[in-house]
């Protein structure tokens, strides 16, 4: 029997049952809103979206990999690629596009083409250093750390912070090395 081929980002997105995009900016927007009541400091908010999104992204990561037929990537690069191209696609409908990639090619930029998290979104003043969609950070952190990748996940530019784009930058701190439970000798 032939491997079974990875599926597109389009593919999955057609074939996953979604919920209603406003209900869903909306419900992440009350999320927000009632962090920034609970905690008050904008720090300590941008702190607990992203922890939020790597329990989200620990955990996503193998409804990921079970829809996807996506095999084991090759480095960081193609890993970077997938999450653009497929990942995004698969959870959120959108893409991005990976560029700025550093010598090493251990560090490189995910440029959003849209976000639905942001739609209906103003910041007011007394928030400009909330980063509002760090929970994504946590979700792509999370999720590469359970593929056995340690990264740093960060804003780099924010449309709701006056900036041209939408831009992640991902950061390889170590390849992690596969652990197994038991060992086959015994």
């Amino acid at each position: 029997m032939a491997p079974v081929a990875p599926r597109s980002g389009d593919a999955i997105f057609a074939n996953v049952e979604r919920v209603n995009a406003e209900l869903f900016t909306l419900t992440y927007g009350a999320i927000v809103r009632q962090l920034l009541t609970d905690l008050e400091e904008v720090e300590e908010v941008n702190k607990q979206l992203d922890q939020m999104g790597y329990n989200i992204g620990i955990r996503l990561i193998d409804e990921f990999l079970a829809k996807s037929n996506v095999s084991r990537c090759i480095d960081f690069k193609e890993t970077a690629e997938v999450i653009a191209k497929v990942g995004l696609k698969m959870f959120l409908g959108v893409t991005a596009t990976v560029g700025n990639w550093d010598a090493e090619g251990t560090t490189c930029s995910l440029i959003l083409e849209d976000n639905p998290l942001v739609d209906f979104v103003e910041l007011p003043d007394t928030c400009q250093g909330l980063y509002y969609c760090n929970i994504l950070s946590g979700v792509i952190r999370g999720a590469l750390e359970m593929v056995s990748m340690k990264t740093d996940v960060t804003w780099v530019r924010d449309m709701l912070r006056g900036d041209d784009a939408f831009e992640l930058q991902l950061k390889l701190l170590k390849q992690v090395p596969e652990e197994y439970p038991y060992k086959d000798d015994e």
